[in-house]
């Protein structure tokens, strides 16, 4: 009893050990999890951040855009309502410029025949004999070639003072001259007037071409800045998630060669716990083979009706002949524990020596020997305790057996089970690892080639600067002066056209005026 409540300490002991040894994997398993899930909701966290802060810009942006469409929609009635007043101001004016333009016609008209009464000969002469004296008189100015070039000369000379231009000083050096009439200069005025005309036109169109190309190359500058920014953050975040699978992958590494140690331990320690049992059995059933036949010889000398005979040994053919004939070897004495034939393996074999003669009988001693039946009770009583007590330990060693190699059985198809799903495991995030390394190499080419067209077009831009910026800052200041220069030529023009007027009649009887 005392061998087997040691072996239960010791199994049971055994059983803690590996009850420990797998609850301190279990919690390193735990804690690599907790680990692994740690970093994940940290990432995980930081992603509900960045999604919420661009959550709120959004909101930002669409309180801003319906505040703009409110402001667009009081703009456009505001517009409206000033398209309608424009429209009836302008029915309103237009009915006034009718009236105008048929007042002035009449007063042109009106002027017209004054003028032309005034300038008669007749009516000339008659002035003169009729009014007393000059300061009241109408006077006939004359005008001369000499007066409108020097008034010409002068609007030029001002256009050129203000804005220096080749062109000015041709036609001013032209005019200047005697070879060249004023109709020349008048053909170089109207040449000019177009030129300048045709630079605004085309300042016009280099300025809207530099803001369109401006706006393009801006706009794309966005779009690839935002397309580099969201290169940049898809491979941070695959960055984490391919170290996330690393980590992952090793720590199930690590589990299939903990689970395969594991395998291994148990199954040499379940041989050895069979063995064991074997060896129990084996030296319990000798044990209780030896006991039986003690028993069974007490039996046959103290109670002959309980003895049980031992079954004969058979023969082999030829023996039984040899045995009928009266041939051959006497039969080898038994061997095993005291020549019983039990347990041969642990005792060694013991000649039996030769014949030997017959003793004489010996003298009488004492009475007849009386049987010891009650003392002969009490061995065998113990001897059947003893038996029972090896039965016993034989069944709980088959019990023991039993359930150990169940659970062995048990353990083995959970490991096979846990092995394939981890192995399963293994092979998806191995292949969502490589499967992400792919698409972080994609994300890398995709953020060079954007940066690389970023650089293209800060260098255009760079140069659409530095072909318009001059142009678009002083793009006014060219218009106005190309304006005031055209109005000085048109003037000019003006005086040129007036004095070549006058070759027709040099002494001008147009022009009049009323002495104060």
């Amino acid at each position: 009893i005392t061998g087997i409540l040691k072996q239960m300490g010791d199994e049971m002991s055994a059983d803690l050990a590996d009850a420990v040894k797998q609850e301190e994997a279990a919690i390193k398993n735990y804690e690599e999890l907790m680990a692994a899930k740690g970093k994940e909701v940290e990432t995980l966290q930081a992603q509900i951040e960045d999604k919420s802060t661009r959550l709120g810009s959004i909101g930002v942006e669409v309180t801003e855009a319906i505040n703009e469409i409110e402001d667009t929609k009081e703009a456009l009635a505001a517009d409206e309502k000033y398209l309608a007043e424009l429209d009836q101001g302008c029915a309103t004016k237009k009915d006034e410029w009718e009236e105008v333009k048929k007042m002035r016609a009449e007063e042109l008209l009106a002027l017209a025949e004054t003028v032309k009464v005034l300038n008669d000969d007749d009516a000339l002469d008659l002035f003169k004999k009729t009014l007393p004296s000059s300061a009241s008189s109408f006077l006939q100015l004359k005008v001369t070639m000499a007066s409108q070039k020097a008034k010409a000369l002068r609007l030029l000379r001002q256009a050129a003072h203000k804005r220096r231009s080749p062109g000015l000083d041709l036609i001013a050096l032209a005019l200047n001259g005697k070879a060249v009439g004023f109709g020349k200069v008048i053909d170089m005025i109207d040449g000019m007037i177009t030129n300048l005309r045709k630079e605004q036109e085309a300042d016009d169109d280099k300025k809207e071409y530099c803001e369109a190309e401006l706006d393009k190359a801006e706009d794309k500058t966005k779009e690839l800045e935002q397309s580099l920014k969201d290169s940049e953050t898809a491979i941070d975040k695959m960055k984490g998630d391919i170290a996330k699978l690393a980590e992952e992958i090793s720590a199930l590494e690590a589990g299939i060669k903990s689970l395969d140690k594991s395998v291994a331990e148990a199954t040499e320690q379940r041989k050895e716990e069979n063995a064991e049992h074997k060896e129990l059995m084996a030296s319990d059933g000798t044990a209780k083979e030896v006991l039986l036949w003690a028993k069974n010889r007490l039996n046959k000398f103290y109670n002959p009706k309980m003895y049980q005979a031992p079954p004969k040994a058979e023969l082999s053919e030829g023996d039984r002949v040899a045995d009928s004939m009266g041939v051959g070897d006497a039969p080898a004495a038994a061997g095993g524990i005291a020549g019983t034939g039990i347990g041969a393996s642990f005792v060694q074999l013991r000649a039996v020596s030769g014949d030997k003669a017959a003793p004489p009988p010996p003298p009488e001693t004492f009475g007849p020997y009386t049987k010891k039946s009650e003392e002969s009770n009490g061995v065998i009583a113990m001897i059947d305790l003893l038996v029972a007590d090896l039965d016993k330990e034989m069944q709980e060693s088959e019990v023991v057996e039993k359930n150990a190699q169940a659970d062995y059985e048990r353990l083995m198809a959970d490991s096979a089970e846990k092995r394939a799903t981890d192995s399963k495991s293994l092979a998806e995030k191995g292949s969502a690892k490589a499967d992400m390394e792919a698409q972080l190499e994609a994300h890398g080419d995709a953020k060079k080639a954007s940066a690389a067209e970023l650089m293209a077009v800060m260098r255009y831009t760079q140069s659409l600067h530095a072909e318009c910026d001059w142009l678009l800052q002083y793009h006014e200041v060219r218009k106005t002066a190309r304006a005031d220069e055209i109005d000085s030529l048109k003037k000019a023009k003006a005086v040129l056209s007036g004095a070549d007027f006058s070759l027709v009649q040099t002494r001008s009887r147009g022009y009049l005026r009323r002495s104060a």
